[in-house]
C-alpha cells in the first residue's frame, strides 16, 4: 500500500461532519487516526521533510492536530520545533507560542488537514505580530476547497504531502 492509501485507510470516514469552516461535508479525515500510529507518523514526517524549504529556521505546528507532526517532523530534520496554541494562555508564561523565541525566525507553519486554512492563516497572523517569518505551510492532507488561495492572499505558500485528488476516490 502506498503511503496516501494508508491514510486514506487509516483516517477516511463518510457521514455528516461540521468542518471548522462552517460548511458540512460529507467525508471527514480523523487525522488522530494517522498521529496516533507511529509507524504511519514517522513514515509522514519523512515524506514530509522533501516539503520543508530550503533556509527554514524552525517547525511551528499547530495546536492540536499539528503538535505530533511537528514533533515527528522536528526529529526528522533536526530542526527545532514550536507549538503554537490557538489562544495565548493566561497563566505561566502567557505565551501563544511555546518552545523559544521566534522573533527574526523563518518558520515553517505544519497543519495536519487543511479545508479553508483558516486557523493557519489566523496563526501565521499572531507568528507574525510576534515577529516571525512565515511564508510556507506544510500539511499532510490539503482538501482543495480553498485553502491554497487564502494562504497565498497573505503571502504564504502551502504545500501539501497529498491533496484530496491524491487520495483513492470514496
Amino acid at each position: 500500500m502506498t503511503l496516501a492509501e494508508r491514510i486514506f485507510a487509516s483516517s477516511h470516514l463518510n457521514g455528516t461532519f461540521l468542518l471548522r469552516s462552517g460548511v458540512t461535508a460529507d467525508e471527514y479525515f480523523d487525522k488522530y487516526r494517522f498521529e496516533s500510529d507511529p509507524q504511519l507518523l514517522r513514515d509522514v514526517a519523512q515524506q514530509l521533510v522533501t516539503l520543508v524549504p530550503a533556509g527554514t529556521e524552525g517547525l511551528a505546528g499547530l495546536e492540536l492536530g499539528g503538535i505530533p507532526i511537528v514533533t515527528a517532523l522536528s526529529a526528522a530534520t533536526g530542526l527545532p520545533a514550536f507549538f503554537v496554541r490557538k489562544v495565548a494562555k493566561t497563566y505561566g508564561t502567557a505565551r501563544l507560542c511555546e518552545g523559544g523565541e521566534i522573533a527574526g525566525r523563518r518558520l515553517v507553519i505544519v497543519e495536519d488537514v487543511v479545508t479553508s486554512a483558516g486557523q493557519v492563516v489566523e496563526s501565521a497572523q499572531n507568528l507574525r505580530n510576534e515577529g516571525a517569518l512565515v511564508r510556507h505551510a506544510l500539511c499532510v492532507i490539503d482538501r482543495q476547497a480553498g485553502g491554497a488561495a487564502s494562504l497565498a492572499a497573505i503571502d504564504i505558500e502551502l504545500r501539501p504531502l497529498f491533496t484530496r485528488s491524491d487520495l483513492p476516490p470514496t
